[in-house]
C-alpha cells in the first residue's frame, strides 16, 4: 500500500508540474531575450506578501540589457515550461493551469538596478470571457496564450512618458485557489526602455 501511495503521490506532482512555465522572451520589433529577468525555475509564486510577487524568484535583481520599446507600440511576451523549450507543439501552461494573463508597468530610474518596489499599473488584461477570444469553449486567457505558441500580443499606452520601465508578465493559474494560499503567480519581469 505504501508503495501505491507513494506512486500516486509522484504521478500527481508529475501532473502538477506539467503546467508550470516561465515568460522568457520579449519581442519587440526584434527577439529580445536580453533584457528578461529569467527566474531560476519554473515554479509558482504563492505568497503574495512576498517581495518574490513583483519580478519572480530571484527577479529583483536586474540583467544587463533593455528593450527599446516606443510608446503606442506593441509587444510581444513569450512563455513555456522550460527556458530555451519554444516548440509550439507543447501547451506554452499546461496541466489545466487556467487563469488570466496580466502584463504592467512601473516607471523606474534604471530598469537594469530597479527592484520592481515602485508602483504597477496594469496595461493589458486577457481574462475570462463569454464568448472566448478564439471561439474555443475555453474562455481564459491562457488558453490563448496556448493557441499561440506561447505569445501574446501586448500593446503599450501610446501616452507612456519616456524613460525606464519594468514590464511585468504575469499568469494567475486559479486551479487550486479555492484554498488559501492556492492561486499561483507565474510571471517574469521584461526591463524596458523608451524614448
Amino acid at each position: 500500500m505504501k508503495s501505491a501511495t507513494y506512486a500516486l503521490v509522484s504521478a500527481t506532482l508529475a501532473f502538477q508540474a506539467a503546467g508550470h512555465s516561465l515568460f522568457q522572451n520579449l519581442w519587440v520589433d526584434v527577439h529580445g531575450s536580453q533584457c528578461v529577468r529569467m527566474p531560476a525555475n519554473n515554479n509558482p509564486v504563492t505568497n503574495v506578501n512576498s517581495n518574490d510577487i513583483r519580478c519572480n524568484v530571484g527577479g529583483t535583481r536586474g540583467v544587463s540589457g533593455k528593450c527599446a520599446v516606443k510608446a503606442g507600440s506593441t509587444v510581444t511576451v513569450e512563455m513555456h515550461a522550460q527556458p530555451g523549450d519554444r516548440k509550439c507543439s507543447a501547451e506554452a501552461i499546461g496541466g489545466a493551469h487556467y487563469g488570466p494573463v496580466n502584463v504592467y508597468l512601473s516607471q523606474v530610474s534604471d530598469a537594469t538596478t530597479a527592484d520592481g518596489s515602485t508602483p504597477w499599473y496594469k496595461i493589458f488584461a486577457d481574462s475570462w470571457s463569454s464568448k472566448g477570444s478564439v471561439g474555443d469553449g475555453d474562455n481564459w486567457g491562457t488558453n490563448d496564450l496556448n493557441s499561440c505558441c506561447g505569445k501574446m500580443d501586448v500593446p503599450i499606452p501610446a501616452d507612456t512618458p519616456s524613460g525606464d520601465y519594468l514590464l511585468r508578465a504575469e499568469v494567475i493559474a486559479l486551479h487550486t485557489a479555492g484554498q488559501a494560499g492556492g492561486a499561483q503567480f507565474y510571471m517574469s519581469c521584461y526591463q524596458i526602455t523608451g524614448k
